[in-house]
């Protein structure tokens, strides 16, 4: 399989009109649909609207081209709110931009490394976590909009946020108040009325139409930003010092693992939703390259987007044309109507963000797995709280490293070790009858022998007050054992070489572990003949070994 092929290949060998019809109107409603949002969540990110529609246009425009999923829809998302805005807040623009380059390159080296299956085992109560504490911050975010505070700079802080909204409680714009609320309203009720056309846009249309003709007193995109420009920028990349380049490689990192969460999550629910298949690392290339000149020409990091992926596939799209044509639509949109985007109200734009933070809050989702086992509540109440009290690459760090450590501690309650004598208790249900001679001890591990689990088998050899002859160590159980567990079984070996005993390993069924045994030259220590392949061929090399003269 190749590792790079874009999806357009393959889907445009039998194209015929029909669908290229389909993929038309699908693009269309999608370019309508990716407009509020684009606006939106840029100048949530503390930056300027125009980023957000260039970012759409032209990352849109490449992943879609270039991507592995047929029908994945890319641009600008919520879950780069929190990170866009610390890195802007902190570095400025151009830090912002020199991130967002660095991540494209990390995206493409993990499509090349083949990392694409690898991100779908980052843990779910990881992901939960993060993802609802961003909408958590979006939500907080749009307090000032929604309520039209008048008020300064919103501090970045969360605790210090909503002391600064309660201080300032008493400048709320009523006529803000009105056009948020309606725009709830609206797009709540909407899709009773019909699905084709997103209720958002028809919150933007009535709310900016209102605002500009009856001269409502609330701020619009056009008085906070000025006038959005008439072309794209030119394709520049911007200098930033040693130090801050330094600096930025861990938000940068952030960037790319979100976005391949995000993408790859995208192109999964897509295939769900129409039979699909889209290749990984493929689909992680695309997004690098598209990072990377969406950082080119000035704009914002950009994902695949599961919920315009999803009105894409609702719509008739099937193809890479409709996320093209989705692109094209915004281009045009920028060229000939960008007058009449500068008279959005931001209330409204908060209203829409409002919406989106509770659609990304998976409350069901979230009050599931905190439900569930207290190692995952554990991840996911963790990651939530330091991604809205702290920061969000420090969250998927101690995230990480949490489910790591509670992934360790269920290997070493899932592995044990028994310790079997000719006059022990239960021993025939335990060997499966077979007899064990006087001066044989026997232990039969169970589960991985791993560093974390490497402890209890030091343990179970303590209970040995007088050690036999012969120790035959059962290991039919043992899927892998890592370099803890070969120090472990070396040891024991030069202990019982000491004292002139004998060390028998018996039924190493795993190729795995044979393998490993093999290569640190474990196996010609302990003496291939002391490796069976059955109990009963252990139990006759150690009676061998006792009919020996000491």
């Amino acid at each position: 399989m190749q590792l790079f092929r874009p999806k357009i290949i393959d889907t445009l060998k039998n194209y015929n009109k029909a669908q290229f019809y389909k993929d038309a109107v699908a693009g269309l409603i999608v370019g309508v649909v990716a407009l509020p949002l684009a606006i939106a969540f840029v100048i949530a990110s503390g930056v300027s609207p125009e980023k957000g529609i260039f970012t759409a246009i032209i990352a849109g425009f490449i992943i879609s081209a270039l991507g592995g999923s047929r029908v994945q829809i890319g641009g600008p998302t919520g879950a780069f709110i929190v990170v866009v805005y610390g890195i802007v807040q902190r570095f400025g623009i151009n830090g912002l931009i020199m991130a967002t380059f660095i991540a494209g390159i990390l995206l493409i080296i993990m499509g090349i490394a083949k990392l694409g299956n690898v991100i779908k085992f980052i843990p779910y109560p990881l992901i939960i976590g993060f993802t609802t504490g961003i909408a958590v911050i979006i939500f907080s975010s749009e307090i000032k909009d929604f309520l039209g505070l008048k008020m300064g700079n919103v501090p970045a802080d969360f605790i210090s946020k909503w002391i600064a909204y309660y201080q300032h409680l008493s400048s709320v714009n009523t006529y803000a108040l009105l056009t948020g609320a309606f725009t709830l309203f609206v797009i709540l009720l909407w899709p009773k009325i019909t699905h084709k056309i997103p209720g958002s846009l028809i919150a933007i249309i009535i709310t900016t139409l209102a605002v500009h003709f009856f001269k409502i007193p609330i701020e619009t995109i056009g008085s906070r930003f000025g006038p959005i420009p008439f072309s794209l920028p030119r394709p520049v990349i911007p200098g930033v010092s040693l130090s801050t380049l330094q600096q930025l490689i861990r938000p940068a990192f952030t960037i790319a693992l979100l976005g391949s969460i995000e993408s790859l999550l995208s192109a999964v629910v897509a295939d769900g939703m129409m039979g699909g298949n889209h290749r990984s690392n493929t689909e992680l290339i695309a997004q690098g390259i598209a990072n990377i000149c969406s950082s080119i020409f000035g704009g914002i990091p950009a994902t695949g987007a599961i919920a315009r992926t999803a009105t894409n596939i609702k719509n008739g799209g099937r193809t890479p044309i409709a996320g093209i044509v989705h692109a094209l639509t915004l281009l045009v949109i920028v060229l000939f109507i960008r007058k009449w985007a500068a008279w959005i109200p931001m209330a409204t734009l908060a209203g829409i963000l409002v919406v989106v933070a509770w659609n990304m809050s998976e409350i069901g989702n979230f009050i599931d797995v905190a439900k569930g086992a207290k190692g995952d509540a554990a991840v996911l109440v963790t990651t939530l709280l330091l991604t809205v009290l702290v920061d969000l690459t420090v969250a998927i760090e101690i995230g990480m490293i949490l489910a790591v450590f509670l992934f360790m501690r269920k290997m070493m309650q899932s592995s044990s070790v028994e310790l079997a004598t000719a006059h022990a208790e239960g021993v025939e249900e335990l060997l499966d009858t077979s007899k064990i001679p006087e001066g044989v001890d026997v232990f039969e591990i169970n589960g991985p022998l791993f560093f974390g689990a490497a402890y209890k088998f030091k343990d179970a050899m303590k209970v040995l007050e007088k050690p036999s002859r012969v120790l035959i160590i059962r290991m039919r159980h043992v899927p892998v054992i890592d370099a803890t567990g070969i120090r472990v079984l070396r040891d024991v070996n030069k202990e019982l070489k000491k004292n002139r005993r004998k060390l028998i390993l018996a039924e190493v069924d795993s190729q795995r572990v044979i393998s490993e045994l093999g290569k640190t030259r474990l196996l010609f220590q302990i003496g291939k003949g002391n490796v069976k392949e059955t109990f009963e061929g252990a139990l006759k090399r150690a009676q061998d070994i006792l009919d020996e003269p000491l």
